[in-house]
């Protein structure tokens, strides 16, 4: 899997880029500020209908502009997929694909997938839960796309479940009667969900020990494991969990109508990264950190490969962020996949293994270095 042409139309700061790409390497080189992680940003769009930097669409689209638009001509087993997304803040996003509108952009997830590094990944290990959650689900959808439907009727439900709690000090009989049909959807979409998250990390697990072995010199062991705010049974299946989700539910009732806010349910897990002995957050070292974050994200590749599909892998200005050593064997790791796009402030950050086609990016614009 390649993507062999990226067409950006008012993204960030490019009024309009056409770039031809290739299979094998290819470096984007310019000073920050003038747009190179937004052409590895958009890629990274067309595979997530998300951006790894900001959580809202409106920053994407160029400013004076009122829409922007992102295509990608993806090489897949051979074939070609023309995928078009359009950005338009305030309203719904549209998508085609091959030309042809699709009823909603979900539609295209799957097509395209791509594992990125990023800086922000330090934040999978110090920062809150949410964005671990956030790891895991956009893994979860890669290798499942109808999962996306799923995440988003439980956060659907999630927002109307809320505002009925917060509104529960003057609630009637009726509107009681009502939470337990939002209860209801909330067990079900949520049980779904855990199924596919403990099934995840159960695979991940080994992967993630694997790929800090091979990056991080010292001899600690990681773990994962996955710390639910629901007392699980030793089943896996979505309909026991399901059931588990519906029994946390009546237990903290009383204390979630009191306290106006969903307590229990998948939005309020997390992912437990431990180091030897210890918790990773709060004891590993920054070096060790970074180990961590990378053997996530090398983890995810290896997974995604192994269902069937090779990633594009996407090292947005991550070796400023490393030691020599560090920076050595993870370019040793990922040298020979497919399409490895890099971007870097300076060239004598990147590896002499990720040494591939050059392009300097300034002010907007992007020329092929000779």
């Amino acid at each position: 899997m390649y993507v062999a042409h990226l067409s950006l139309t008012d993204f960030r700061n490019y009024s309009a880029v056409e770039l031809p790409l290739e299979p094998g390497v290819t470096v984007f080189v310019g000073q920050n500020g003038h747009g190179k992680t937004n052409l590895v940003e958009a890629v990274g769009y067309l595979a997530t209908l998300g951006s790894h930097r900001v959580p809202h669409d409106a920053p994407l689209v160029r400013s004076g502009a009122s829409r922007s638009v992102v295509r990608g001509d993806v090489v897949r087993h051979g074939r070609h997929a023309l995928i078009e997304l359009e950005i338009t803040p305030g309203r719904a996003n549209r998508a085609r694909l091959n030309r042809s509108p699709v009823s909603r952009p979900r539609e295209v997830l799957g097509i395209l997938r791509t594992v990125l590094f990023a800086p922000e990944d330090l934040a999978l290990v110090k920062g809150d839960p949410d964005t671990r959650r956030r790891f895991l689900d956009e893994l979860l959808v890669a290798r499942a796309p109808r999962l996306s439907g799923v995440r988003q009727d439980y956060d659907r439900v999630l927002r109307q479940r809320n505002t009925l709690l917060k509104t529960a000090g003057q609630a009637s009989s009726g509107a009681l009667r009502t939470l337990d049909a939002w209860n209801e959807h909330l067990a079900r979409l949520g049980g779904e969900l855990l199924a596919a998250r403990l099934a995840t990390i159960d695979v991940l697990q080994p992967l993630v020990a694997k790929a800090y072995a091979h990056v991080s010199p010292t001899q600690e062991e990681v773990r994962v494991d996955y710390r639910s705010s629901v007392e699980l049974g030793d089943h896996t299946t979505a309909e026991a969990l399901a059931g588990d989700v519906a029994a946390a539910l009546t237990e903290r009732r009383e204390e979630e109508l009191r306290r106006g806010v969903s307590l229990v349910g998948p939005h309020r897990d997390d992912l437990l990264l431990s180091l030897g002995e210890f918790p990773a957050k709060g004891y590993a070292s920054h070096g060790e950190s970074w180990s961590v974050a990378l053997a996530l994200r090398l983890a995810a590749y290896d997974l995604l490969c192994s269902d069937g599909g090779e990633p594009v892998l996407i090292l947005d200005d991550v070796f400023a962020e490393l030691d020599t050593g560090r920076r050595s064997r993870l370019a040793a790791l990922v040298a020979d996949a497919e399409q490895v796009l890099v971007t870097a402030a300076v060239p004598d950050d990147v590896p002499d293994q990720l040494r591939g086609v050059r392009y300097v990016v300034a002010d907007g614009e992007v020329e092929r270095a000779e």
